[in-house]
This record gives C-alpha cells, sequence and structure tokens, in this order.
C-alpha cells in the first residue's frame, strides 16, 4: 500500500482565508471501457497485473487507443496534475496553511488534497497512489484522510465552497499580467482561481460561465504547474509573505 507523509508546519505569519486553488478540467481518469480490449490497454494492464478499468489513461502509454476519444487532447495526462501538485503543495502558501487545493477531473471527480500532505516525488508512485484513490474512495483508506474523491462537477464545487470571486486563466482572457490579476484577488474574502488542467485545447463554455473574470497573462500557452507556480507566487508577495517569513531567522 502506498503511503502519504503528513509536515508539520508553524502558525501562519499571514491572518486571512486561504487562496482556493483549483485544476479544473484536468487530463486525469482512469481508462474508459471503450478502450479496454485495446492492444495497447491490454499490454499495460497485463504488464502491471491490473484489470484495465482500474488505471489511469497515461498518453505515452496507451495514446495509439485514444486516436478516435472525443477530446483527445484534453484526455491522458496524469503527470500535468502530478507536476503541478508538486509546485502547489511545496508552496509557502500551503506551507502558511492559506492555501486548499482542488483537482476537478475531465469526468467530472473532484479530489481535495489536505494542506499538509506531502505528495510522492516519482511519478510512478502518484500514479499508483491515484488510482488507489479511485478504488478507496479516499488515502489512507483506515485513517484521517488526506485525499478524498468524489464525483462532483466543477459548478457544483464552485456552489459548495462559495468563493466571493472566481478567476479563470486563459489564453482567451482579457490581457493582464499576472500581477495584476493576483493583486485584485488579495482583498478578496474567499478567492479562487481556475488553471486548466490539460495539455491542448480551451476551457469549455461551461466552465468559463462560472468565472467572474478570465485572464490572459502570456500570448504563448503556458504549463499548469508555471501558471500555478507564478500566480501563487504573486500572491505571496501581496500578502508581503516572503518577508514575514524571512523575518523568523531574526528571532
Amino acid at each position: 500500500m502506498l503511503r502519504l507523509i503528513w509536515h508539520s508546519r508553524p502558525g501562519p505569519v499571514v491572518p486571512g482565508l486561504p487562496l482556493i486553488f483549483v485544476l479544473a478540467e484536468s487530463a486525469l481518469e482512469r481508462v474508459p471501457k471503450e478502450l479496454w480490449r485495446h492492444p495497447a490497454v491490454v499490454k499495460t494492464a497485463r504488464a502491471r497485473r491490473k484489470r484495465p478499468g482500474a488505471m489511469l489513461l497515461d498518453r505515452s502509454l496507451h495514446h495509439p487507443a485514444m486516436k478516435n476519444l472525443p477530446d483527445a487532447g484534453k484526455r491522458g495526462r496524469p503527470d500535468i496534475v502530478h507536476t503541478t501538485l508538486l509546485a502547489v503543495m511545496g508552496s509557502p502558501l500551503n506551507k502558511e496553511g492559506l492555501l486548499r487545493a482542488y483537482v476537478h477531473t475531465i469526468d467530472d471527480h473532484v479530489i481535495e488534497v489536505d494542506p499538509a500532505t506531502r505528495l510522492p516525488k516519482n511519478y510512478n508512485r502518484f500514479v499508483g497512489l491515484i488510482e488507489q484513490l479511485y478504488e478507496e474512495g479516499q488515502v489512507p483508506p483506515g485513517g484521517p484522510p488526506l485525499l478524498t474523491i468524489r464525483r462532483e462537477g466543477l459548478a457544483e464545487l464552485v456552489e459548495r465552497l462559495e468563493p466571493d470571486r472566481v478567476v479563470a486563466f486563459t489564453r482567451e482572457g482579457e490581457p493582464r499580467t499576472i500581477e495584476e490579476v493576483m493583486k485584485g484577488l488579495a482583498g478578496i474574502e474567499k478567492p479562487m482561481i481556475l488553471i486548466g488542467g490539460f495539455a491542448h485545447g480551451h476551457f469549455s463554455d461551461e466552465t468559463l460561465s462560472l468565472a467572474d473574470e478570465t485572464a490572459c497573462i502570456d500570448p504563448e500557452g503556458l504549463e499548469a504547474w508555471v501558471v500555478a507556480s507564478r500566480a501563487i507566487y504573486e500572491f505571496e508577495r501581496v500578502l508581503g509573505l516572503p518577508q514575514k517569513r524571512l523575518a523568523r531567522l531574526k528571532a
């Protein structure tokens, strides 16, 4: 069984409610039933001694099987979720308890990540962890959960969390610097940002309709983990978090 690790941290140096981070429409799902008999899927299942339906869809392994899937460019990239979550969960903002992270998947599941979670840095271990999460509903299955998953659409998540302002980062948004965007959220009680967890394409109209504001921060497409890291750092700067954390060294 794969295990996650709690990490301890001192109390926050900046009071306030956390930034809600959502990796939306993420390319994370189990292999859909229509692909179970495809040779590329069968080969992986045999090698891993797993049922096809218990494995994550992964373009690096299942590309031949994915050619005719709807929205294929937005599917089969667990690595995007892994890399982005490593950046997000390792941020000083999260270490101060000022961030809440969620992953909304392309097939309408929502994963909630406890702020104290340390995810495995090895990709294969991460895949195994998420596959276990789909099977068990939470990880670890027998104790206080660090990861939980539920069937939930993005609109339902937004309704449940009740953010005061939602910003979606998209190339189809209004051109703004990321500094401007995050400064505008600093005074909001419950701010939420949406970043696409997929390699190609754009947010659906349904997702965009949930946003109070859309922002394009660069003329070129940027990877999800780049946008996430920059957004979180700018938010930390607005809060004066770097200086306040460094002041601990002088205390």
